[in-house]
């Protein structure tokens, strides 16, 4: 039984998943670098004594909370919100395997805040030991939900071992071959991303030149080391790729450019911060710190973009196909027809066309084909709804298909639907019958636009000789 469709028009759900998620991840990796900064940082103020550190300090995570705590509690709820109505079916398979995981980093979670509000509001109300105490309670907690989450998503790229029969268990599917290189480049990201947002919350509301310039250079080393984790972590993603997942890189041109764009973005960051902060920390002024910061964010979120596009055909490898079918459900489906397999398809055939149900109760695809044009297109909209939209817009917006399928043929258009994982090997396999084929064809034919003017095929004779 596949799920409702929910439709978001233009953006579709993925995307609408993907702009909340990437979000929410930029704030997430801050709450974790930005808790370890606060407790290193605090110790090291009360050590020396220093008070304006120790003000700058409690602004800081003044500011620290509100962004992490409240918009990123918000984020996250947002992403449990959108990934259970795009992808039920993948949510449905995490929650089932991860359940342990899941209850323990809510466990830590919720110390996370706790530690978190006790240390922002009780500073200076606490003795310095306990304080650092829960600084550092906070910063320990918040490490290990990145690492259990990490683990989770970690899997969807590559379950390693867990798909084998009688190995179906938490532990299997938790230590993946991705989970060490994505834990350290995600340790590693945080601490570079909580620096940057360090260097600019400090270039904006810092004006004495002497803690600038402290805040600043303490900043770098943390920095650097997270670039450098960055870099580790992603070379060991890479290395770990399942093998469809390295294809598709190697064969999409824009990823390609993207994973130039990162490492360009990484290199230039990296060098920034050994050239400002930490050899010139004179250099931390709010237009070098702004740039730092959006350099860095473009090349997180581009990171987080490949890793999401390098799983297709799945959302889950192996497991869940990123139409929300399962890799053993296929078969099935394109013998018995994707109408007849889905619980909410099969409803709406039955009440709306019960010509086409066969003495049996299952629906015929011969009278399928004998509906009128305008029926045939109808039902191929319910197909293209349910097995395809949850990656394709259909005229307009993120990776509409009307524009793809542009000048094409009924038959170029049917030949490339029953070949689906063929050519695009990253699209995931037609899940239907012929007769269902021909609908879907019939409805991409009716939205595809005009072939554009100047484009019209050589009339015979001009250009010859």
């Amino acid at each position: 039984m596949h799920y409702p469709w929910w439709h978001v028009p233009v953006l579709t759900s993925p995307m609408l998943i993907a702009a909340i998620a990437v979000v929410h991840v930029l704030v997430s990796h801050y709450a974790v670098g930005g808790g370890l900064f606060l407790a290193v940082e605090a110790a090291y103020a009360y050590q020396k004594r220093d008070r304006e550190y120790l003000a700058y300090l409690r602004r800081h995570a003044g500011f620290f909370i509100l962004l992490t705590v409240v918009f990123g509690a918000i984020t996250g709820v947002g992403i449990w919100w959108t990934i259970g109505l795009a992808s039920p079916l993948s949510t449905e398979v995490l929650i089932r395997t991860f359940v342990f995981g899941w209850a323990t980093e809510w466990v830590f979670f919720v110390l996370e805040l706790s530690a978190g509000f006790i240390f922002y509001y009780y500073w200076g109300r606490l003795p310095e030991k306990t304080h650092l105490t829960i600084g550092w309670i906070y910063a320990l907690a918040a490490w290990i939900s990145l690492v259990l989450i990490t683990g989770i998503t970690a899997f969807m790229l590559h379950p390693g071992d867990w798909i084998k029969p009688g190995s179906q268990n938490f532990w299997a599917a938790f230590f993946n071959p991705q989970f060490i290189p994505q834990t350290i480049a995600r340790t590693g990201g945080a601490l570079l991303l909580s620096s940057l947002y360090v260097y600019l919350h400090a270039s904006l509301t810092v004006k004495e030149a002497r803690l600038r310039d402290l805040i600043g250079s303490r900043s770098a080393r943390p920095a650097l080391l997270g670039a450098i984790m960055v870099t580790v972590g992603g070379l060991g993603w890479f290395y770990y790729l399942p093998e469809s997942a390295a294809a598709a890189l190697e064969s999409a041109a824009v990823l390609t450019v993207l994973v130039v764009l990162i490492f360009a973005l990484t290199v230039a960051v990296f060098l920034m911060l050994y050239l400002g902060p930490y050899r010139n920390p004179g250099w931390l002024t709010p237009g070098f710190a702004l740039a730092l910061f959006l350099m860095g964010l473009a090349a997180f979120s581009t990171g987080e973009f490949i890793r999401e596009a390098v799983r297709k055909p799945y959302v889950v490898y192996n497991v869940v196909l990123s139409n929300q079918v399962l890799p053993q459900e296929v078969e099935g489906l394109k013998q018995g027809g994707y109408l007849e397999g889905g619980l909410w398809t099969k409803a709406l055939v039955q009440q709306e066309y019960p010509q086409t149900i066969g003495a049996d109760g299952a629906i015929d695809g011969k009278r399928l084909l004998e509906l009128p044009a305008a029926d045939r297109r109808r039902l191929g909209e319910v197909l293209f709804q349910h097995h395809c939209n949850d990656c394709h817009a259909v005229r307009r917006g993120y990776s509409a298909v009307g524009p793809l399928v542009r000048g094409w043929t009924h038959e170029m258009i049917h030949d490339l639907i029953v070949d689906l994982d063929q050519a695009p090997f990253f699209m995931p396999p037609w899940c239907g019958t012929e007769p269902e084929a021909q609908l879907i064809a019939d409805y991409l034919e009716s939205i595809a636009p005009e072939r554009p003017g100047g484009m019209l095929p050589m009339a015979a004779g001009i250009g010859g000789d």
